[in-house]
């Protein structure tokens, strides 16, 4: 080894040691409120557990049909396929970023004929052309930045940042998905009860309404009562239609987030008639265990992450980039000289640029990155207290409705002991028939708002296990 290329190599031996170190302020803490660990306020319902949420929340509702239409929405749907695209392209620049850390090789080779002005050529005379001369030459160009102030270590962390936060915006697609496949088909079998319970006091309704049409061409009722007991069939009769469309919308709904068309809607939840519905309390953890299932926090946290490397990145760009560079090849005049000794040629030294006349430019950049990484972090620490807030509106609104469900079950047995007893009266002349279609309508009432109210129960059950993010992983997935 020479004594001159003793500094060269100590150079690129020092470049190398400080490669690793970056330029720039470090990521702001993303600390999670002390609060946030600690038990739901909601948690204290006898409806709720504190052990920990389940990833395959939809097997609690016991439904073979709702089991197979999460699978095939998880398997199928178009905006999960869309997420995945976009976590697949976004890894693919990640790739590319890293790509940054290796060399940089051009293989190049050039045959050229030229002719140079006479004006400058030695030996030619005045009034002739000067010689063509045929140049052929090929080479290896090899260059590698030396990453001295981490501008390509921060560019492939920022990278690695988008490319979690893409992972954790797939999860939240698949969060959603499973959400809405299940509510979609309960809101199906809710309508379809819906309806069997207008059905069934339509049936009544009817019923009575021949009654009082006998008793009439008997000459025992009169024209009032049966107006009366036409009027409340019809009423029930008009509320069919909009119960039947609500149906077709939601199957509809479904179809689409299973991947199908309106036509290929599922038979199995067209049919269904009985609302899902958990009956045992639903395991919910605590806050901690929470904010670690959430994939839109995560997703926040990494975008969080990738704003800070971006600021080191930024921040590089005020020191100067030194890249190592190589060449070696071969010129000759006959293509059939190249790589004869005397036609070889190599060159090798490091490449120092700056752009140190354009500061401001580049405190402009670290100035904006700055600003995004403030951003980044207030909307992190706005989706913690999102996430927090949705879980316990989730919590309450089931609790409450399930008292109030309660409550209308009492209401909807005490009405139909009272259309029997009034019933009862009036065959035995105690009591007017307008008492027997108050009675009725009051039934009819209070068989719909429990209709209303166990899909409600269904609605918020499902609510909170979205709010839960079940379904967040890979793993959990129901074909894993």
């Amino acid at each position: 080894m020479t004594n001159r290329a003793l500094p060269i190599l100590t150079a690129v031996s020092a470049a190398a040691l400080l490669s690793a170190c970056a330029v720039g302020p470090k990521a702001p803490d993303a600390a999670l409120p002390p609060a946030a660990s600690g038990a739901f306020i909601g948690g204290q319902s006898a409806a709720i557990s504190p052990q920990a949420a389940r990833d395959d929340w939809w097997r609690l509702f016991n439904d073979p049909v709702l089991d197979g239409l999460i699978v095939q929405a998880l398997a199928e749907n178009n905006e999960l396929e869309a997420a995945a695209a976009n976590l697949r392209a976004v890894r693919a620049s990640l790739s590319e970023a890293r790509s940054g850390r290796l060399p940089s090789t051009q293989i190049s080779a050039a045959a050229q004929r030229s002719r140079a002005s006479a004006a400058v050529t030695p030996g030619v005379p005045a009034g002739e052309n000067a010689p063509e001369v045929d140049t052929f030459d090929a080479g290896l160009d090899v260059s590698y930045e030396i990453d001295l102030f981490g501008r390509v270590g921060s560019a492939i962390r920022a990278t690695r940042a988008d490319a979690d936060a893409a992972a954790a915006a797939l999860d939240v697609v698949r969060v959603t998905v499973a959400a809405e496949t299940a509510r979609a088909y309960a809101d199906t079998c809710a309508a379809n009860a819906q309806i069997a319970v207008a059905e069934r006091t339509l049936s009544l309704q009817n019923d009575t309404a021949r009654l009082t049409q006998n008793l009439l061409d008997q000459g025992a009722g009169n024209g009032l009562d049966l107006a009366r007991a036409r009027s409340a069939a019809a009423s029930t009769q008009a509320a069919l239609p909009p119960l039947r469309a609500q149906r077709d919308a939601a199957l509809f709904r479904l179809a689409t987030l299973t991947g199908v068309t309106p036509a290929q809607a599922s038979a199995a939840a067209r049919d269904c008639a009985t609302i899902p519905t958990v009956t045992q309390p639903i395991p919910v953890g605590d806050g901690a265990a929470l904010l670690a299932r959430r994939p839109d926090v995560r997703q926040a946290e990494r975008r969080l992450a990738a704003s800070a490397a971006r600021v080191n990145v930024a921040t590089a760009a005020l020191y100067p980039s030194i890249s190592l560079g190589g060449s070696i090849g071969s010129t000759a005049l006959d293509s059939s000289d190249l790589g004869q000794n005397g036609n070889t040629r190599f060159s090798f030294g490091p490449l120092i640029s700056w752009s140190f006349p354009n500061i401001a430019v580049a405190r402009a950049r670290i100035a904006a990155a700055g600003a995004n990484t403030d951003a980044a972090l207030a909307t992190f620490d706005q989706t913690v207290l999102t996430a927090l807030q949705e879980t316990e509106t989730a919590l309450s609104a089931y609790a409450n409705e399930l008292d109030r469900r309660t409550s209308l079950r009492q209401a909807r047995d005490q009405a139909a002991n009272a259309a029997r007893l009034s019933r009862l009266r009036f065959d035995a002349g105690v009591d007017s028939f307008l008492s027997v279609l108050d009675a009725e309508r009051t039934l009819a009432g209070a068989e719909s708002a429990l209709a209303a109210s166990e899909a409600q129960v269904a609605t918020y059950q499902i609510g909170l296990f979205k709010a839960l993010a079940g379904s967040w992983s890979e793993t959990s997935s129901p074909t894993a």
